[in-house]
């Protein structure tokens, strides 16, 4: 069997309500032609006042390798806020520059076909609830600004379903707004004032400028619905939950969505009969107080169920794993366990350990560069060429979290899972994992394609936690490191080696060997006063280079102290040439002195000394015998 074909998805906010139409639309046809879905989004709005908060989400738009994917879908009317709109021009140039078969939703980007979204036929619906339900006559109808495409678009479709239903629209019932609440508010203040003649409902094209008008009007004396009927659109949350709640309809970027993927489908396989997506408008429309219909409470507890804060959860109900229940992340400390984890890697365990409150899904993948512990990085700037898997938890809580079970991979195969052969098709949420600019990774969240609306809240919160956990955890280490390495050369300092030795020989065979190479930099006292102790720190950082170039796997350097060296190793060793391994060493030293271009010599007297087998642990007296054969050595350089 051939694997699924893959597409992406580049969106922002999937859990909101336009995120969520999209991915319905989307996520239906995928899952008639058995196609996975990359879905690449941040989790917060591009234009959220913390500026470190969406420079650290944007990264995720770089983990997408476009030359992996059969096709890809760009939501390009979620980018046109705040830093959407710069992040969006670097994108664009990276999907024609793939030259992968791509589509835009709504909003036209030059070089890229666009499918447009077509809400006439929703607003025919809430015009046609308006005048023939409630049999209005005069109706004002709210737009957008004039001018404005989509706003007078808007207008004209309403305009026109009046005609047909033998209603004019004057002028004055012809009114410009901004989308938002003020001109719904002005609108509602001319209407009280006499300015405007009271209508019998008022239409507008927003939701957020019908509350405006509903909430002015109520100020002023004017009942809704008894005086005035008001109809919104687009169905956004506060609109079902207000006091009055509001008569509106989902926008119907479903089936752009739908028509989006219908085009990939039709290039990247022409064979393939296409599947219309059918919208469903009765279910579109939203029936509240507004317009004096008896509305549905279901409707709206629906809706509660799907923002509400719980402190408990029947799990014995079989719809159980659908609520968002904010309330059982927030009352099980979660975020104190794993900022309180004393290692690294009881943090990653403590994540895993968290992760049923993500339920239902399928898989999810938490991957962090190789050196997230050691360095800052911004993995919008770059991204690095190798990940590493660190934890992976099914839905039926099987999975790792162990240091070794981890495994790297490129980076350009984003998730290896992803392309293996499956037989049911999957949506995969990649998202960032940063603390503030600084990049860990991403994580992938994969659902089944019917659990496109529950990409929410909790997961949101929830890995805002393991951020902040994993930002801890690498404070803790940072500081834990400082305590046992050498703060000039990163080599363990005497406390360092204590705790790996201890730790060596505890898991130390009958059959192991200890090995243990003092060295001693010649000459410290002459570059210090010939050349300046910057150049002396300089040499004694030369030094501890060779020693890490010298030391075999699994052996750790240390620095004893001053310009003294240890390299300490336990393991199945064979005896040693000693006069090679010496000129082996002197060798690495000599190069790496020569390509530092210094002024002097660098030189180091070294003696080595292995334990007979079944010794390891003693390690005084083979720390002895390396150190008298040390000394022997730079008796033996002075001499000469």
């Amino acid at each position: 069997m051939s694997r699924n074909k893959n597409l992406c998805l580049l969106t922002n906010m999937p859990g909101e309500n336009h995120g969520i139409k999209v991915c319905e639309g989307v996520f239906t046809q995928c899952r008639k032609y058995g196609y996975n879905v990359a879905v690449f989004a941040t989790m917060n709005e591009f234009n959220l006042f913390v500026k470190e908060i969406p420079d650290g989400e944007k990264s995720i738009y770089n983990i997408a390798n476009f030359f992996g994917f059969d096709g890809i879908i760009i939501d390009s009317v979620s980018f046109l806020s705040g830093q959407g709109g710069r992040i969006a021009e670097d994108l664009y140039r990276r999907v024609l520059e793939s030259g992968v078969p791509a589509v835009c939703i709504s909003t036209p980007v030059e070089g890229i076909p666009t499918i447009e979204n077509s809400n006439d036929e929703a607003l025919r619906v809430i015009c046609r609830h308006v005048c023939i339900d409630h049999k209005c006559q005069k109706i004002c109808i709210l737009t957008g600004p004039k001018d404005n495409p989509e706003a007078e678009n808007r207008l004209q479709v309403l305009v026109d379903e009046l005609k047909r239903h033998g209603i004019d629209t004057p002028e004055e019932y012809r009114v410009y707004g901004d989308f938002w609440y003020t001109s719904g508010e002005r609108l509602a203040g001319d209407i009280a004032a006499g300015r405007v003649a009271r209508p019998d409902a008022v239409i507008a094209t927003s939701d957020h400028m019908a509350l405006g008008v509903i909430q002015a009007l109520t100020e002023s004396g004017i009942r809704v619905p008894e005086d005035i009927i008001v109809a919104g659109f687009d169905l956004t949350d506060q609109g079902m939950l207000d006091e009055i709640p509001l008569t509106s309809i989902v926008s119907n970027f479903a089936e752009c969505a739908a028509l989006a993927v219908d085009h990939l489908a039709g290039i990247i396989e022409p064979e393939r009969e296409i599947q219309p997506f059918v919208p469903d408008y009765k279910k579109m429309l939203h029936i509240g107080k507004s317009c004096g219909c008896h509305y549905s409470v279901e409707e709206v507890m629906k809706k509660m169920n799907t923002l509400i804060y719980r402190t408990h959860r029947n799990f014995n109900r079989s719809n159980a794993e659908n609520f968002v229940d904010i309330g059982l992340l927030m009352e099980n400390y979660f975020f104190e366990r794993m900022i309180s984890s004393e290692s690294p890697e009881q943090c990653i365990e403590n994540i895993f350990l968290s992760i049923y409150v993500l339920e239902p899904y399928v898989d999810f993948y938490l991957c962090l560069r190789e050196d997230w512990l050691e360095n800052e990085w911004d993995m919008y700037e770059r991204i690095p060429e190798k990940m590493k898997m660190v934890l992976h938890r099914t839905g039926k809580n099987e999975g790792f979290y162990n240091k070794e079970a981890r495994y790297s991979f490129e980076s350009s195969l984003m998730l290896p899972q992803m392309f293996e052969e499956d037989a049911e098709p999957r949506a995969y949420y990649f998202s960032p994992v940063h603390f503030a600019k600084n990049g860990f990774g991403y994580a992938v969240l994969c659902r089944e394609l019917t659990d496109y609306a529950k990409f929410d809240l909790v997961y949101r919160n929830w890995l805002r936690f393991v951020c902040s956990a994993l930002e801890m955890s690498r404070a803790k280490n940072a500081l834990a490191e400082l305590s046992v390495r050498d703060k000039m050369t990163g080599l363990y300092n005497r406390r360092g080696m204590s705790i790996c030795l201890e730790d060596m020989l505890n898991a130390s065979e009958e059959k192991n060997r200890l090995r243990v190479c003092v060295i001693d930099m010649d000459g410290l006292k002459y570059i210090n006063d010939h050349f300046g102790h910057n150049e002396g720190d300089s040499a004694i950082l030369c030094l501890s280079e060779a020693v890490k170039a010298f030391a075999r796997p699994g052996e750790i350097c240390v620095r004893a102290g001053g310009d003294e060296f240890y390299l300490i190793g336990v393991g199945e060793y064979d005896s040693f040439d000693e006069k090679k391994e010496i000129e082996r060493f002197n060798r690495i030293l000599h190069e790496v002195a020569v390509r530092d271009s210094k002024a002097y010599p660098i030189t180091a007297s070294i003696g080595m000394a292995l334990s007979e087998k079944g010794t390891a642990k003693d390690f005084d007296a083979v720390l002895a015998e390396a150190d008298a054969k040390m000394y022997s050595c730079k008796q033996r350089r002075k001499s000469t």
